[in-house]
């Protein structure tokens, strides 16, 4: 029988001894994380509404998970720096992104994206939820909806919407509510809700589909008009204002929503600890009442599945309508 050397008895020994040592070293840095800060970034500039809800949330978690949580604004070109950003961190657990679901579900309709909306984020937990609101200049002499659309149909092709990007939601909303209503306007593209916003209470382009967190402060100074919200029910912010369900638009009430996300290949554990810590935080009665207060709703506790599966409608939805019109990326 031949005998095997002594030095290759000793490291067949050794490797023995680590494999179990190797196995075990994702659940013992499981166990043991948050060793250090954990970061959210936040592709949106400091002081928008992304950045107010990541800010409310890292003040949230710092107790439970033990660590500072320290919000990283990486905002321009529709939140994929944002996600650049994440998907070239470590996939250690300690870098996580906070943006809306339309970065999957409608920027790589918009425009050329290099990350795959499917395979390279994961949404681990939905924080807030949000419809669109109809707004228009006050100086309209439309009241209300019904009073809008007859007033739009008196002037067919003179009255535009503003929209906050092209190819995204707050466009596409307009044309399907075009369709339903029988309406026929253009539509002004702007590089986010501020300017347009601007433009629609300097009384230069007439309506905008916009997220109540940006035009809910106009809306309750008189400066801004609203006449229906996108979604399935009334909002707290706004208890007054009628769904375009109540006013015979069934199909118009798809919920927008924030989460924070993930890069694949961090370790399960460590995913499931912050999803755990962010959902608690968001029953507090601080995190509810703030998030009211910008026109939205707290999370659901919906899964990563059940938020995949969210997305994917919704970007076949927004695709469809985008062709719809001939729409073509940037």
């Amino acid at each position: 029988m031949k005998r095997v050397p002594l030095i290759a008895r000793q490291t067949l020994a050794l490797a023995i001894a680590v494999v179990p040592l190797l196995s075990t070293a994702p659940a013992a840095n499981a166990a043991e994380w948050p060793a250090k800060p954990v970061r959210i970034i936040v592709a949106a500039p400091p002081g928008g509404t992304a950045d107010i809800v990541a800010r409310l949330f890292a003040h949230a978690l710092q107790s439970p998970l033990g660590q500072t949580v320290i919000v990283d604004n990486k905002a321009g070109a529709a939140g994929t720096i944002g996600v650049h950003g994440l998907l070239s961190a470590p996939r250690d657990g300690y870098t996580f992104l906070l943006i809306q679901k339309g970065i999957a579900s409608e920027v790589p309709h918009a425009m050329h994206v290099s990350y795959d909306p499917f395979k390279d984020i994961v949404p681990i937990a939905q924080l807030t939820r949000q419809g669109l609101v109809l707004v228009g200049h006050p100086g309209l002499p439309a009241k209300n909806l019904g009073e809008l659309i007859t007033y739009v149909k008196a002037n067919p092709g003179k009255v535009d919407y503003a929209n906050f990007g092209v190819g995204l939601r707050g466009q596409t909303i307009g044309v399907q509510f075009n369709r339903l209503a029988g309406l026929t306007t253009g539509t002004v593209s702007y590089k986010g809700s501020p300017p347009a916003l601007q433009d629609v209470m300097g009384g230069h382009v007439p309506l905008m589909f916009d997220g109540p967190a940006t035009s809910l402060p106009f809306i309750k100074s008189g400066k801004l008009r609203a006449f229906a919200i996108a979604y399935p029910k009334r909002i707290p912010a706004l208890p007054d204002l009628p769904t375009f369900a109540e006013l015979g638009f069934p199909d118009l009430k798809e919920v927008s929503w924030m989460a924070l996300w993930s890069a694949p290949g961090v370790p399960p554990a460590v995913v499931a600890k912050m999803r755990d810590a962010t959902l608690k935080a968001m029953q507090t009665p601080e995190i509810r009442q703030k998030i009211e207060d910008l026109g939205m709703e707290v999370g659901s506790p919906a899964t990563s599945e059940e938020l995949s599966v969210d997305v994917r409608e919704s970007y076949e939805r927004q695709g469809k309508l985008l062709r719809s019109i001939n729409f073509k990326p940037e």
